[in-house]
């Protein structure tokens, strides 16, 4: 098990070297209680493999398949998830607070 988020980035560096499309997730900002704090990372591969996590399992789903689009279209974004967002509700993040995720391409 990957145990920091400077594994996660290492193995994103290697899925690149391996010839892989990766795109990164970042944590960029926290409101009220979240389950990951800023600077925590989620990786994600063209096929869809991740590994990380930016709010302990509760938005993953979405993260990932906004990441496949980020790989597809090379267009960094900023997502936001919280409990006012009908988003977030529908992926799940109940714990009364609020994230912003950066997703970029690795190049």
């Amino acid at each position: 098990m990957l145990a920091t988020d400077t594994d996660i980035l290492a193995a994103a560096e290697t899925w690149r070297r391996d010839g892989r499309d990766v795109a990164v997730a970042t944590v960029i900002e926290t409101w009220g209680s979240a389950p990951r704090p800023v600077g925590s990372h989620l990786v994600i591969d063209g096929a869809g493999n991740f590994l990380g996590s930016v709010s302990g399992g509760c938005v993953e789903g979405e993260v990932i398949t906004e990441g496949l689009d980020v790989i597809a279209d090379g267009r960094p974004r900023i997502l936001e998830f919280g409990v006012a967002d009908e988003t977030a509700w529908r992926a799940g993040l109940s714990c009364g607070g609020r994230i912003r995720v950066f997703l970029e391409r690795v190049a």
